[in-house]
């Protein structure tokens, strides 16, 4: 098996121990077309050492709520029986990493660590804690893009035309199949103790008024289904239908990617060889490979990626100059919540959101636009904007939520357009654009049927 050195970092040098190599399981929650696994398990077995898989379970991450809670301890509570059957025992640690996994290094004698590579602020936190309260080796392992974030841009891109001739460039060394997670040769001494999602899920100190929903269910396996469904049934209309709420073509793969229930370079490998049309395969894989990766490196080299502070110049400029403007309308964060706006397209946006976890793609841009609209400062908008998407959305929290919500309320990956109230050059949405690309009267009558766009 060869895990390419691109994809693995040397992040602390260290002192080995004498007990297992383990894996901290964060950002990509699958036993299958893991890379971190994969190394981890590399590491093991030339050392000929058990493997272990670790994850911590803070119950204070900002914005989640019990809605994304429940989705990702469902699908590790699939995680830990597949390890389970393949001899590598599964360990759940609730508390703060800093805390709960430098004990589990120490009182296990742990040889290596071997960790995901994730660009959120919080998580860049926690990693950095263990670090310096632990002695042994550590790595880090891109196993969520398929141009591992750091090999294809060394600084903050400028947008997607700039870092797509980088991404198209590697694929062809990164995008190739990924080896079988093999039973581990080595058992450990250890024995894992497994995931009870209900009982955790009772006892979790979490907000538990926004409802796990039932139209999506978590794991790998109904991962895979859904990939399977959407290459099978909706793939061919995605290049002439991807914008219409009302058409059902969407992937409803976000929140399994978000979980990293489901490999990206999977997906990518399995729409690549369908038989769909080229132009519709070309469609998607734009935005799940050079979108997808473009949010990672913006909030890879933009630690404040989620403020007024890391929008480009001209955006913070003109944005500035119109703090004066007249708003037409002011909504509290209460009132933009509740969907208690003037705007029957917006509240449906919101009110779709706020029942079903999930806003379609081309609405989450005019939602965002019509924050920063509706709001007194570009500051306040962003703020709303983020409160909202990560307590909402199944995949909050995410370098492709915060980066979209920069683009569309700070220019962010945009260029400067024509000067407008409120907005300055930042690009506008309006009500009647959108009302001359979709019916925004059957999407509206869907929300309110209950029924998804």
């Amino acid at each position: 098996m060869n895990v390419l050195p691109q994809r693995v970092e040397y992040i602390r040098e260290g002192r080995p121990g004498r007990g297992p190599v383990a894996y901290w399981m964060s950002r990509d929650q699958r036993s299958a077309d893991n890379w971190a696994l994969l190394f981890a398990q590399e590491t093991a077995i030339a050392h000929t050492l058990p493997l272990v898989v670790v994850f911590c379970l803070s119950d204070s991450f900002p914005g989640a709520t019990l809605r994304q809670y429940g989705f990702m301890l469902r699908g590790l509570e699939k995680v830990s029986r597949s390890l389970g059957a393949l001899s590598i025992p599964f360990f759940l640690l609730p508390g703060e990493p800093a805390d709960t996994l430098p004990a589990f290094i120490k009182g296990h004698d742990i040889s290596f660590l071997v960790a995901d590579f994730d660009p959120h602020r919080v998580k860049r936190q926690w990693k950095e804690a263990v670090i310096r309260r632990t002695k042994v080796p550590v790595y880090e392992v891109d196993a969520h893009n398929i141009v591992p974030c750091r090999a294809a841009s060394d600084k903050r891109e400028y947008g997607a035309h700039t870092i797509r001739r980088k991404i198209r460039r590697l694929l062809p060394v990164f995008l190739d199949d990924m080896p079988v997670l093999q039973r581990h040769p080595w058992t450990s001494e250890l024995k894992g103790d497994g995931v009870d999602a209900k009982t955790l899920l009772d006892t979790l100190r979490t907000d538990r008024s926004v409802e796990e929903v039932d139209w999506l269910t978590p794991g790998e396996d109904e991962a895979h289904i859904v990939l399977r469904s959407f290459t099978e049934e909706k793939l061919d209309r995605y290049e002439t239908d991807r914008n219409d709420p009302v058409k059902d073509c969407q992937s409803n793969l976000s929140p399994y990617l978000h979980f990293g229930q489901i490999s990206a370079q999977r997906v990518a490998l399995e729409v690549r060889d369908c038989p769909a049309p080229i132009g519709a395969k070309d469609a998607f894989l734009e935005e799940h490979i050079v979108r997808r990766e473009l949010a990672d490196n913006y909030c890879l080299h933009t630690p404040n990626y989620d403020r007024f502070e890391a929008f480009p110049e001209w955006a913070k400029k003109t944005l500035n100059d119109h703090r004066p403007d007249r708003r037409p309308y002011l909504y509290s964060l209460r009132e933009l919540e509740n969907a208690e706006t003037h705007d029957e397209l917006w509240n449906a946006a919101q009110t779709q959101m706020a029942k079903t976890g999930k806003m379609h793609g081309y609405l989450r841009m005019y939602w965002a636009k019509k924050i920063l609209e509706w709001t007194a400062s570009p500051e306040e908008a962003i703020s709303a904007a983020v409160c909202l998407n990560d307590r909402y959305e199944l995949d909050g929290r995410d370098p492709n939520g915060y980066t979209g919500i920069a683009w569309s309320i700070g220019g962010v990956h945009d260029r400067p357009w024509g000067e407008r109230n409120v907005f300055g050059k930042i690009r506008y949405m309006s009500y009647n654009g959108c009302a001359s690309k979709f019916s925004v009267k059957r999407y509206i009558e869907a929300v309110r049927s209950g029924t998804r766009g």
